[in-house]
């Protein structure tokens, strides 16, 4: 049972008590009805996320093309297409975290199954889902916009001209170890108890991430951070540059969704030395 307890500031805080790890293979989770409904909201939300902003990009593109009578300036700009991105993930974290965690990202369901978050199975079926999601909410954009959809890319990511594999691979990196470790942040039970009188809403810090990364990222890769974003993408686009730089945007951020798991869990959250010393104590006695 939680209690008022006063901080060192003066607040009151909470005491709090983490979940316990998720098994890491656990076949009845397979019968459970809540699993699938997790399933199909983590589709319908990737799907949402990729139609809303690769239309916001081919959109820009099309207002900025002097050549098809655009003005150099015009549309939403990087800026736009940031907000974009991030605002969709504020949104579609708020409708779905209560029901599947609101991962939407490959990257994040693989940073949070290595802290034991989630089980293997949800892990893999949430990354199908969302891969799937991704092909859908880019094939309806090529549906809807066939006219511009080839001739301005398809949103799909690729390395730009004049970065080299190193650099991308890197921005890729960086780029979700801040999403991934926001979202341990952000959603840190010893945090929510310690700051309680600070109220703040999950998904906003979620979403300013990532649009703080795509600020940076985008003329660099086009930001991926996201494998499921980057594969629907490249799945409708299905040209050569995306595919043959596709390695990046699935390498890069399973890479940094580790460090940022690795660091939340055992150096701030100190979780693997609790571990080790409660086997320690067991052990000794």
């Amino acid at each position: 049972m939680a209690k008022d307890a006063e901080g060192a500031e003066g607040f009151a805080t909470r005491d709090y008590q983490d979940p316990p790890p998720a098994p890491f293979f656990d076949a009845e989770e397979l019968t459970r009805w809540s699993l699938y409904r997790a399933v199909i909201a983590e589709f319908v939300a990737t799907l949402l996320f990729l139609y809303v902003t690769v239309l916001t990009v081919i959109g820009y593109k099309i207002s900025s093309d002097t050549a098809a009578g655009g003005v150099e300036c015009g549309g939403v700009g990087i800026l736009g297409i940031a907000w974009a991105f991030g605002g969709m993930i504020f949104i579609l974290v708020y409708c779905t975290a209560g029901i599947s965690g609101g991962h939407i990202n490959p990257a994040v369901t693989f940073g949070l199954f290595l802290a034991r978050k989630v089980s293997l199975i949800r892990a893999v079926l949430y990354m199908v889902a969302q891969c799937l999601g991704a092909i859908c909410g880019v094939g309806f954009v090529k549906a809807f916009q066939s006219s511009y959809y080839v001739r301005y890319g398809g949103g799909a990511n690729s390395l730009a001209d004049g970065y080299s594999t190193g650099t991308g691979l890197a921005a890729e990196i960086i780029g979700t170890f801040v999403l991934v470790y926001t979202v341990f942040s952000a959603t840190d039970p010893k945090r929510n108890a310690r700051d309680s009188h600070v109220p703040v809403l999950a998904p906003l810090p979620i979403g300013f991430a990532v649009f703080m990364v795509h600020l940076a990222t985008i003329p660099i890769t086009g930001t991926g951070i996201n494998p499921a974003r980057s594969f629907g993408a490249a799945v409708i686009y299905n040209e050569s540059k995306p595919w043959d730089d596709h390695w990046i945007f699935w390498v890069g951020p399973f890479i940094g969704a580790a460090i940022a798991a690795f660091y939340h869990q055992f150096v701030l959250r100190a979780s693997g030395s609790k571990s080790l010393g409660s086997f320690r104590s067991a052990a000794n006695v």
